[in-house]
């Protein structure tokens, strides 16, 4: 597609937007993807009311890669769906790994609010390599014990949302920051933050700028995206996973053929370079980073800073503050070498065992809608 062709399509989709019902173009996500996020039931049973929390954890590409199996009494097994991988930007898995933390955080957190301890034994069967297989990431155990007081936390659970927008030009507090900082105190993870007006502020919104650039310019990466786009209502209810796109623009040109999934778009393309110049925006608006570091980068470990991120996006979002991971420039494929050596640099990360774990924009925005969630029963599977 041409410039021509792209201009003419936006005029067409503002046309579209504001001539159609408002019914047929609205952007609000359909009721059944984020029924999920309503309270569960006090009446269900225990696992399934901690579990229905556990689904509302952060994820990479929001692909839900969890498993659970409850034949076990009072025990929940949780695996890592081998469907649903990520091997051109997550070639190690590393990221879905953490994900399974922030799963297992969200699952702990819930528990506590109901007077049970979760007793999360990581990798019982011993640690994977490269291939996933059948291994147990963990084994939980819901034990009441009259010891454990809710944890402040919770009522951030059904609150806590991923702002991908334009920041507010507003700097997080240092109280809120502090409050941040401590949420994590206690696991292996050290927490690092800058805010706008330091002097590395230029460099963190640089390297962001060119790992997204490559990102979008690298094939493999942006078609396993595109893989997991969900354009316009219909399926967006369909899957209630992935990247959901619901302008009226975008589900225009996927109407009439002439937005391609199938094949990634140019680098030179309007489609790639308006993407560009959005992100930029956003990163120009953004008034602090957050980052996680780990010594080094077993699989355990990687599940610790995965409850570790989603202990801090829950202590942000009481503070009124957002968070938007920032994962490209932590990829592991080789064309983000550039920015992956960079960010290490910039945070002082030269002992080759250590890793960054999670950088993410951290500020203050407008509320947005939750993401698709595909529900409990989606996740359920016998041994």
């Amino acid at each position: 597609m041409n410039r021509r062709q792209w201009l003419r399509l936006c005029a067409s989709g503002m046309l579209v937007a504001t001539t159609l019902p408002l019914t047929g173009c609205s952007t609000a996500l359909p009721a059944e993807a984020i029924a999920a996020w309503q309270p569960p039931s006090a009446k269900l049973p225990l696992r399934e009311w901690v579990l229905a929390h556990a689904i509302l954890a952060p994820n990479a590409h929001n692909l839900q890669s969890w498993l659970v199996n409850l034949d076990t009494p009072d025990t929940i097994w949780l695996r890592l769906d081998p469907q649903r991988l990520l091997p051109a930007t997550d070639p190690y898995h590393r990221q879905l790994v953490m994900s399974q933390g922030t799963f297992l955080e969200l699952l702990a957190i819930a528990a506590q609010e109901r007077g049970y301890r979760a007793e999360i034994t990581p990798f019982p069967a011993g640690e994977f390599g490269q291939e996933v297989g059948d291994t147990p990431i963990a084994r939980v155990r819901l034990l009441a014990d009259a010891s454990v007081r809710p944890d402040p936390l919770f009522a951030q659970i059904l609150q806590r949302h991923t702002n991908r927008s334009l920041y507010l030009p507003q700097i997080p507090t240092a109280a809120a920051l502090a409050a941040i900082r401590a949420s994590v105190a206690g696991l292996p993870v050290e927490v690092g933050m800058v805010v706008a007006g330091e002097p590395s502020i230029a460099e963190h919104r640089r390297i962001a700028q060119q790992a997204w650039e490559i990102e979008l310019s690298t094939p493999a990466p942006l078609l396993e995206s595109y893989r997991v786009l969900r354009v316009g209502p219909d399926e967006i209810a369909a899957h209630r996973d992935g990247i959901s796109l619901n302008t009226p623009l975008i589900r225009l040109l996927t109407a009439t053929g002439l937005f391609d999934r199938s094949r990634p778009s140019p680098p030179e393309s309007a489609a790639v370079r308006g993407q560009v110049d959005e992100f930029n925006a956003k990163i120009a608006s953004t008034q602090a980073f957050f980052w996680l570091i780990t010594l080094d980068n077993r699989r355990a470990t990687q599940l610790a800073a995965g409850r570790a991120y989603v202990r801090a996006q829950l202590a942000a979002t009481a503070q009124g503050l957002v968070m938007h991971p920032l994962q490209q420039a932590l990829q592991e494929y080789p064309e983000q070498s550039g920015p992956y050596a960079a960010i290490r640099q910039l945070l002082g990360v030269h002992e080759a065992a250590h890793t960054v774990q999670m950088w993410a924009r951290l500020g203050y925005a407008p509320p947005v809608e939750p993401s698709p969630r595909r529900g409990l029963a989606a996740h359920l599977r016998p041994a």
